[in-house]
């Protein structure tokens, strides 16, 4: 008869402590295959508890598969392989995670954005409105392309902010523009040749080649990428950030533009994917329009993200298709569920069509203005101000400070780097890993301490001034 003793058993219930013995008892091999288990009344008996407790035990063990029961005969041991022997079994790999990012006493070149700006007040009522009045919506599977409602607001601002006349079914939205570019690989397919410009965003490059595309790169002048480099490549879809590059800040000009639709027409199966990540922000005249805008011949794909414009960690993005391209997406593509949850879906779309991302909007240009005002005095005052040029494209939420040194742009950043300090060069974002040294960096307000700036740059024009006597 089988003996267990239920002292000391903790928050488990009698029940789940009698399957765990019964359970270890068949894995150790005390119990063997086939062996007759005592009946629920009579085990109820030797061990002192109810019939009940025995039976919630032995349906647990039935439902795993360690017990089976025959008909008038009782419950009896499965047979089931044992575990193996120990010595034999192979170690388990060391889980190597990633290094956690590193923090920076002070951070030059970031692009998070403060949680002070985000308009949390507003943002946890509307959630609160939105699982008040559509909780039935928001039990329901949405649209593959994201819920209409948030489509139409999307398509609305495009129109009144970018220029764009575009149906809300061509917009589709995902879990982040990396996301989406993941899903165009897949519409496209692993047989094309992806460009990206160089520099550029290098992990646009690493989630083009983890979806085994094929990705080459074209270099950049003056007005942006250079469209006889990209003819180079033999490419037949090129990425890129025509409003503003990052990290250069270039603004591509109407001309560059207009070469880069007639080498888009020039082939049929080629595309442009136009990155417009920060393009609301703007701080000097009107939006440039988008490259979109001007197409006349379907061939670009529009794509932008809220991580810019409201929270870093907000994971939503979306594309605009051209309509010939949204009907092989649904053809071939149409089982992926949207990969952003409902309750954020509706949230977003009433705060768009109440008017608050456009009162956000602005509010944060003037927020970027003044804080941009006061970097660029701060530069201008300093004392690295001789040792330095500001390049600057009124545009976006950052620019180039070219240094006057010839230390290498490595050692600038280790140096930095070993007092808390997070600068980082142009020469970083060489795709192909070969640029020579530029002694240009990025300089980012975001998120920038103004505080702690001067201090930062004195470090800076301390360590150019020893890197000129050594």
């Amino acid at each position: 008869m089988l003996t267990y003793s239920f002292d000391h058993i903790g928050k488990a219930s009698m029940y789940e402590h009698l399957y765990s013995c019964i359970k270890n008892d068949i894995g150790s091999g005390v119990l063997h295959a086939g062996e007759k288990l005592p009946s629920k009344r009579s085990l109820a008996a030797n061990l002192g508890i109810s019939t009940v407790t025995v039976e919630n035990a032995y349906n647990q063990l039935i439902s795993e598969g360690y017990v089976c029961t025959i008909p008038k005969k009782g419950y009896f041991v499965a047979d089931i392989p044992r575990k193996s022997d120990r010595s034999k079994a192979i170690p388990a790999p060391e889980i190597r995670l990633p290094a956690p990012k590193k923090q920076y006493e002070i951070d030059l070149s970031g692009n998070q954005i403060s949680s002070e700006n985000f308009p949390f007040t507003v943002w946890a009522r509307l959630m609160r409105e939105t699982i008040s009045d559509r909780s039935e919506e928001l039990m329901q599977a949405a649209p593959g392309g994201g819920i209409l409602l948030l489509r139409q607001a999307i398509a609305e601002h495009l129109h009144a902010f970018r220029g764009m006349n575009v149906d809300p079914a061509q917009i589709l939205i995902g879990a982040g523009t990396e996301y989406l570019y993941g899903m165009l690989v897949q519409l496209f397919g692993k047989d094309k040749i992806y460009c990206v410009e160089n520099p550029g965003y290098q992990k646009i490059t690493q989630i083009y080649r983890c979806n085994e595309a094929e990705c080459r790169f074209a270099g950049m002048d003056e007005q942006g990428l250079s469209v006889a480099s990209l003819r180079q490549t033999d490419a037949d879809i090129v990425h890129i950030s025509p409003t503003h590059h990052f990290p250069t800040g270039i603004t591509m000009p109407i001309g560059r533009r207009y070469e880069l639709l007639a080498w888009a027409n020039e082939r049929e199966g080629r595309y442009i994917i136009e990155d417009d990540y920060d393009s609301e922000f703007r701080l000097d005249g009107r939006p440039i329009p988008a490259l979109q805008s001007i197409d006349v011949s379907e061939k670009v794909i529009y794509m932008n993200t809220f991580s810019k414009s409201l929270a870093s960690t907000m994971r939503i993005g979306y594309m605009v298709l051209p309509p010939h391209l949204v009907n092989r997406f649904y053809e071939k593509m149409s089982f992926y569920a949207c990969t952003v949850s409902n309750f954020e879906q509706y949230t977003l779309a009433e705060f768009m069509r109440r008017g608050y991302f456009e009162k956000h909007i602005n509010r944060m240009r003037l927020f970027y203005a003044k804080a941009r005002s006061r970097v660029l005095s701060c530069i201008r005052s300093c004392p690295l101000a001789p040792f330095c040029e500001i390049e600057e494209k009124d545009s976006g939420l950052h620019f180039l400070l070219r240094l006057h040194t010839e230390l290498e742009d490595q050692t600038i950043c280790r140096n930095l780097e070993e007092k808390g300090i997070h600068f980082a060069a142009l020469s970083e974002y060489d795709q192909e890993g070969k640029a020579a040294d530029r002694h240009v960096f990025l300089l980012s307000y975001s998120h920038i301490d103004l505080e702690k700036l001067p201090y930062a740059l004195e470090t800076i024009k301390s360590l150019l001034e020893q890197g000129a006597k050594s």
